[in-house]
């Protein structure tokens, strides 16, 4: 007889701190990306080029994104985190051989959070240390900074920003989030 691995259920970070609200006026809009797929590529500085190019091209990615940049095919993304590593949001990724590189599944480690509105902008510039007007930090665009002393990776989409946050500090993380943008206006959406 087979037996089977059993599967982990995934108990997301901000489980009993996550309550759907929504005020008159809303300016910023709050939701949890739930179930997480995250992987991420290092790759060795010699095979950066051929590596990177095979790994965006077997997702349908058109180009391998510049330094701090995304590139997205459907609903999975590679984002350029550092010069020689890259974040797969939305897909597990093979095994490459180890003279190339190195996998790793981060998708337990990061509670992702999308923010959108009228006013996202200037909630997330109350915490980070980053211009996010558009000419500088334009949709596509990745940066790894700090959010309330905590290191943390944001993504500029298509859907809005989203937050990357290391789960240990998720709920403090959120409940700032939640308490800047309740002069807004702020709504706090169903987990997708």
């Amino acid at each position: 007889m087979v037996e089977s691995t059993p599967q982990v259920k995934r108990v997301s970070a901000l489980a009993g701190h996550y309550k759907p609200v929504s005020s008159e006026r809303v300016g910023v809009t709050l939701q949890e990306i739930r179930d997480l797929t995250l992987w991420q590529l290092a790759v060795w500085p010699d095979s950066l080029s051929s590596t990177a190019a095979q790994v965006a091209d077997s997702f349908g990615i058109a180009s391998v994104p510049d330094f701090c940049s995304s590139g997205t095919s459907g609903n999975i993304s590679m984002l350029r985190i550092e010069p020689c590593k890259f974040w797969i949001v939305g897909s597990a990724l093979s095994e490459i051989d180890s003279s190339k590189g190195a996998v790793i599944d981060l998708s337990h480690s990061r509670t992702h959070v999308r923010v959108t509105g009228a006013d996202a902008t200037t909630v997330l510039n109350s915490y980070l240390p980053l211009d996010l007007r558009e000419r500088s930090f334009p949709a596509g665009g990745v940066a790894s900074t700090a959010f309330h002393h905590v290191g943390i990776t944001l993504w500029r989409s298509e859907h809005g920003y989203e937050l990357f946050l290391p789960r240990g500090f998720a709920v403090s993380l959120w409940e700032l989030l939640c308490e800047a943008s309740e002069q807004y206006g702020l709504s706090v959406n169903d987990r997708l």
